[in-house]
């Protein structure tokens, strides 16, 4: 069990948060920085970007490619914060 926004959302082990959000019916994930179009799972192997969210207070996490953990935090995130970037 982790949270989307607030709300507690059941992951099978093994399953990447975008599997566990798409299987409860959220398609939203990010939205872009200047006009806020909604934007969600896309290529599914990490090249895209447009499934990052805040995943317990970090940005840019590929939620394609992360596995949900029980007590994640998962948030909906505006743009790329570019400054997390390493």
């Amino acid at each position: 069990m982790f949270k989307a926004n607030g709300t507690p959302l059941h992951a099978y082990p093994g399953e990447t948060i975008a599997a566990a959000l798409l299987a409860a019916g959220r398609r939203l994930f990010r939205k872009t920085a200047k006009s806020h179009h909604p934007r969600g799972f896309y290529c599914g192997m990490g090249v895209c970007w447009e499934c990052t969210m805040i995943v317990d207070g970090r940005p840019n996490v590929r939620t394609c490619n992360t596995l949900a953990q029980p007590g994640m935090q998962v948030e909906i995130q505006t743009g790329l914060d570019l400054e997390a970037e390493d």
